[in-house]
């Protein structure tokens, strides 16, 4: 059995049952692998940065325990190029995978919509589509025709000649001025007196003068006495 049939529970054959991995199941298992592998490699830098404290703490002191940190260091550094590599490919695998399901799941929702149009146009033709068509139209025009004579401004029977009427009221204004014509020449010339010159007095105004123009006499006589 290969590394990932162990990792997925599988092995030649399908595995037990024969029964394969979902899609979304495999994908989880991947992600729950390189979550894994993410782990070991943070584990294996702290331990790298240790055994390099170490070695340079001991040095040329203590050659042979700085000689064994360095070569412990080596080993850790070698598993973790691995584990580069191994996430590398897990990674790629993951999202083709992805992918794959993406398409899948396209495809068969592409499938559905097929045999839904399928269904919809099973009772559709083109001849029964262009009948319908020109029934469409037809009653589009009928009712555009309707329209146009219930919105005709004509009333109800009084449908009227514009140049008659017209010539109806060209004959009342021509009636009109004749009689204002036959008016003004069958009026009588009336000679109006004329007015005096001079504007007569008043009776009480001659009176009070006749009475002045006496007093003056009397007035007279007793000055030349």
């Amino acid at each position: 059995m290969s590394l990932f049939g162990k990792w997925f529970g599988t092995g030649g054959g399908g595995g037990k049952g024969g029964k394969a991995p979902t899609p979304q199941e495999a994908v989880q298992k991947l992600r729950e692998t390189e979550d894994m592998l993410t782990k070991k490699q943070e584990f294996l830098e702290k331990k790298i940065e240790q055994e390099i404290v170490t070695a340079k703490r001991h040095g040329t002191r203590n050659q042979r325990a700085a000689l064994q940190a360095l070569k412990r260091k080596k080993r850790y550094s070698k598993q973790l190029e691995q584990i580069d590599g191994t996430l590398s490919t897990i990674e790629f695998q993951r999202e083709a995978l992805e992918n794959a399901n993406t398409n899948t799941e396209v495809l068969k929702n592409m499938g559905m919509a097929a045999k839904a149009m399928k269904t919809a146009h099973k009772e559709l033709n083109v001849d029964s589509v262009d009948d319908l068509m020109s029934d469409i139209m037809e009653q589009q025009e009928l009712a555009e025709e309707i329209t146009s004579v219930i919105s005709n401004p004509m009333g109800f029977g009084d449908q009227c000649d514009e140049d008659e009427l017209m010539a109806e009221l060209e004959e009342l204004e021509q009636e009109e001025l004749d009689r204002n014509l036959l008016e003004v020449e069958g009026t009588p010339d009336v000679t109006l007196p004329s007015v005096p010159s001079v504007s007569l007095p008043s009776g009480p105004a001659k009176k009070r003068e006749e009475e002045d123009e006496a007093e003056m006499a009397d007035l007279e006589a007793w000055a030349t006495n």
